[in-house]
């Protein structure tokens, strides 16, 4: 099945794999998403296979760009929609209302658990909060801490050893500010029994969670994070287009949605440039590509150790090529915002978040910058999880088939022209009213943090 043949696109898509449409000659660019991919290394024939073996990254190190304004006519939304969600005392709206227990630290993991187990609460296992030092305990803080504000939780929990650097008395530091009746404090060296103590205390956040119920509120009021993993050929064909799509709708009904996974704009980054609301925007996402770029050097790295050996299974070869696909499901909104890692989303519309694109870590990231979904488009299928509800869109029908107990959404129609857009966002405000989703059902919560820095 060929691709929609733009800019002299020079390959077809077969099982999501690509294929000559004429002869290439060695150093030729190769021409997809009508972009360059990358270029080939040896003469390609028609009909010829083009992958790993026969083509190579085009990339480089930190590049100069030049601000050349590019927006497009996103049609009105109605911005009357709506969706029942819970307000909060601080005004924030959450669409779901549990408990969560957030620990401070990876010793009271099991603490956790136990607490977790008997009162039904969500508790979350990491192994930070203690030995960091410096920006890298930050980082770690800044996503505790939005974990702890997220309006999806109505009580939270958290749980502290008591000897930890970020220990709870360095934790309300960086909180600042809480509401006494939703946020509790543990330290469970200072207690006898810390497993009853935290069960005392989730019973009365539950209490507390259970005098919300849902209101009718805009949809101007809901934050979605755009993520995918273990992408395929097929990813920035069906899937990634599609949450493009209705990204753009939700942003023009007042929405605001983040994307992420600042790796996997390198060689896209001119498209969300050009996309840049102002000059200003323009230049923080300059400073966002090549400060990464810098990070990978700093660690004797290459910026192009990607795709992964799934994506190349799958039909992606270059870097290029995966971001190509990537930054897809920012749609064509304009770039309103960008966001450091840690920072929580500020502005309706379109931000670009600073962070890797590692699965755990990238939807830990978008949920502590305030999304209350995920949207994550999958290729090759995983059951990964976030706090948050994360919904699982199988970029091709023999996965969304094959592993009906992970996928929530199939994007395969639109290889036959049908725009399913209205229907991912009816899907998505139903998630938003209380509607499961795949990792909800199955219990597949996870987090990770980001980390950089020396553990002691």
């Amino acid at each position: 099945m060929k691709i929609n043949k733009l800019d002299n696109v020079d390959v077809n898509l077969s099982d999501g794999h690509k294929y000559a449409d004429r002869d290439i000659r060695a150093g030729e660019n190769i021409i997809k998403y009508g972009c360059p991919i990358g270029h080939a290394t040896c003469d390609i024939k028609k009909g010829e296979h083009v992958h790993t073996h026969n083509v190579k990254t085009n990339l480089k190190d930190n590049l100069t760009y030049e601000y050349h304004p590019r927006f497009y006519d996103i049609p009105a939304g109605d911005t009357g929609k709506t969706f029942m969600g819970y307000i909060r005392k601080n005004g924030d709206v959450g669409i779901r209302n549990d408990v969560w227990i957030v620990n401070t630290v990876g010793c009271v993991n099991k603490v956790a658990e136990q607490i977790a187990q008997q009162t039904g609460a969500l508790s979350f296992p990491h192994p930070f909060g203690c030995s960091q030092l410096g920006d890298d305990q930050e980082v770690t803080q800044k996503i505790l801490r939005g974990m702890i504000n997220h309006p999806n939780a109505a009580g939270v929990l958290v749980l502290g050893l008591g000897c930890e650097n970020n220990n709870i008395g360095e934790m309300k530091k960086v909180l600042g500010t809480w509401d006494e009746e939703r946020v509790r404090f543990l330290i469970c060296q200072e207690c006898e029994d810390e497993v009853a103590e935290g069960v005392r205390l989730v019973r009365e956040l539950q209490a507390y969670a259970d005098t919300f119920r849902r209101q009718r509120v805009p949809v101007s009021k809901l934050s979605v994070g755009l993520k995918c993993g273990g992408s395929d050929g097929y990813s920035g064909i069906t899937a990634n287009p599609l949450v493009g799509r209705a990204s753009d709708k939700l942003i023009a009904m007042g929405a605001s949605c983040i994307l992420s996974e600042v790796p996997e704009m390198f060689g896209a980054e001119h498209l969300l440039m050009e996309r840049a609301e102002n000059e200003a925007i323009f230049e923080k996402i300059v400073s966002l590509i090549n400060d990464f770029k810098d990070y990978f050097t700093r660690h004797n790295q290459v910026i192009y150790e990607n795709p992964s050996p799934g994506n190349k299974a799958g039909g992606i070869t270059t870097l290029e090529e995966k971001s190509l696909g990537c930054v897809q499901k920012g749609g064509l909104s304009k770039v309103v915002d960008v966001l450091d890692y840690g920072d929580v989303v500020r502005k309706n519309g379109l931000s670009l978040l600073n962070g890797p694109g590692n699965d755990i870590v990238a939807i830990t990231n978008l949920m502590a910058a305030g999304a209350h979904i995920i949207l994550f488009t999958t290729g090759r299928g995983t059951p990964v999880g976030s706090c948050v509800p994360t919904v699982k869109i199988a970029t091709n029908e023999m996965l969304a088939k094959h592993k009906k107990n992970w996928i929530d959404f199939d994007a395969s129609p639109t290889l036959t022209g049908l725009d399913l857009s209205d229907e991912l966002v009816d899907y998505i405000v139903e998630v938003a009213e209380g509607r499961e989703t795949a990792n909800e059902r199955h219990g597949y919560r996870e987090i990770s943090i980001f980390k950089d820095g020396v553990t002691l």
